[in-house]
């Protein structure tokens, strides 16, 4: 593999996707990942993240990205700082 080879690389998995799960119960989790479908199965399995655990099945119903792994952070925490009515309006500018 030459160097352009591992640049390139390099980009693709350092890319993450900032992804809102709707949980059983309502609620709305943020979360980053470079696969998003896969990390939902991660949480429906019960091996995702401690707060989705009790509140399964939980369905996939927004991604952005991708964003470099820094930005994705930035923009998760900025994600999770707003209300859920906020995070509602998101949605619906999705539709």
């Amino acid at each position: 593999m030459n160097s352009e080879e591992r640049a390139l690389k390099k980009r693709v998995y350092s890319q993450r996707y900032v992804y809102l799960l709707r949980c059983s119960d309502g609620s709305l989790y943020c979360g980053i990942s470079a696969d998003p479908e896969a990390r939902l199965k991660q949480h429906n399995y019960g091996v995702g993240a401690k707060y989705t655990r009790s509140r399964r099945p939980c369905q996939l119903v927004y991604t952005e990205g991708p964003y470099e792994y820094g930005r994705a952070l930035s923009r998760e925490a900025a994600v999770k700082k707003m209300t859920k009515a906020e995070k509602e309006r998101l949605l619906d500018t999705t539709k």
